[in-house]
C-alpha cells in the first residue's frame, strides 16, 4: 500500500491509501478514518461507506461530516473507491456505468468482467486488508449513499452473518425495475435476470432469512425519488417477510451531501449500537 494523504480530524486521522487489488486487477483508492481510540492499541469496529454514482473515495469524508461522531464512538470508517479505474479498464460515455459506477456486483460479461468484481472486493479483499493492517477489529457494519445504498443492503442482505448492521441513504431499492439498475446488470450481468435478482434488495429482503437489522433514510423531495430508487418497494418486501426495515421519510430533502449531513449521527449511533453487540 501507498499512503497518499494523512489529515489530524477529531483527534483522530483520515488517510488515503493506494493499493493493488488482486480482485478488481488495477489500482484501488481507499479512505479511512481511524478513531483516537485507536493511538493506544485499541482495536475498533469498522463501518464501510459505500458511495454513489460519480463519487470517489473522498465524497464522503469531505461531505458527510461524520468524523466527530465516530470520534466519540471509537468506530473506524472505510470508504472505498466506487469502481476499478485507470488505463485498460473499460469505461463507457455515461455517468452510469463504467468507471465510478461499479455498482457492486460481480460482473460475468466482457469486457466488464475483467476488472469489476466490486462485490468481492468489498465483500472480502478489501475488509481482509483493513483487519491485516489497521487496529480495527472483525466486526463491520456498512451503509452507503444511492447506488452505494444499494451496494450495502445487497451485501447484509447476502452476508447476515457477517454484518452487525446496515443503512442507506436514498438506495436503489429495486435496481431489477429501474433505469439505472437495468442499464448496469445488462452490461456487467448479462441477459439472464435470474443473476440480477441476487443484487437488488427489494428481491433479497422478500426471502430474507437472516436478518441484519436495517435502517434507510429517503428524501421525499428528491428528483430520482419515483424513477430509480422506489423505496415502496423495500416497505413491501419487508412487510412480507417481517424483516426489520426501518425506513424513515424525510420531508424536503433531496438527493444531495446536505441531506446525507443531516442524518448520518442518526445512522453512525445505529450502527454503534450493533457494533457494541
Amino acid at each position: 500500500m501507498e499512503i497518499t494523504s494523512v489529515n489530524k480530524s477529531f483527534c483522530g486521522w483520515t488517510k488515503h491509501y493506494t493499493h493493488r487489488s488482486t480482485a478488481l486487477n488495477c489500482d484501488m483508492r481507499f479512505a479511512i478514518y481511524l478513531p483516537p481510540q485507536t493511538a493506544n492499541g485499541q482495536k475498533v469496529p469498522v463501518l464501510y461507506w459505500l458511495s454513489g454514482l460519480t463519487c470517489t473515495d473522498e465524497n464522503f469524508m469531505q461531505k458527510a461530516g461524520a468524523r466527530s461522531i465516530a470520534a466519540e464512538l471509537g468506530v473506524a470508517i472505510v470508504a472505498p473507491d466506487t469502481s476499478p479505474r485507470g488505463v485498460g479498464v473499460a469505461d463507457d460515455d455515461g455517468y452510469d456505468l463504467g468507471q465510478g459506477a461499479g455498482f457492486y456486483v460481480n460482473a460475468t460479461q466482457a469486457p466488464w468482467n475483467r476488472h469489476y468484481q466490486m462485490y468481492d472486493y468489498v465483500m472480502n479483499e478489501l475488509p481482509q486488508l483493513i483487519e491485516a493492517t489497521f487496529p480495527v477489529s472483525d466486526k463491520r457494519s456498512v451503509f452507503g449513499h444511492s447506488m452505494g445504498g444499494h451496494g450495502a443492503l445487497v451485501l447484509a442482505l447476502r452476508n447476515p452473518d457477517t454484518f452487525q448492521s446496515a443503512s442507506a441513504f436514498s438506495p436503489i431499492g429495486n435496481p431489477v425495475d429501474c433505469s439505472w439498475g437495468q442499464k448496469a446488470f445488462a452490461a456487467y450481468l448479462g441477459k439472464d435476470k435470474g443473476a440480477w435478482a441476487d443484487y437488488d434488495a427489494s428481491l433479497l429482503m422478500r426471502k430474507a432469512k437472516g436478518a441484519v437489522p436495517v435502517l434507510v433514510d429517503q428524501g421525499e423531495a428528491d428528483d430520482f425519488l419515483e424513477e430509480q430508487l422506489k423505496p415502496e418497494t423495500l416497505e413491501a418486501s419487508a412487510k412480507e417477510s417481517g424483516y426489520p426495515l426501518k425506513l424513515n421519510r424525510r420531508e424536503g430533502y433531496d438527493h444531495s451531501y446536505y441531506f446525507i449531513a443531516s442524518f448520518v449521527e442518526d445512522h453512525l449511533r445505529f450502527h454503534a449500537k450493533h457494533l457494541a453487540t
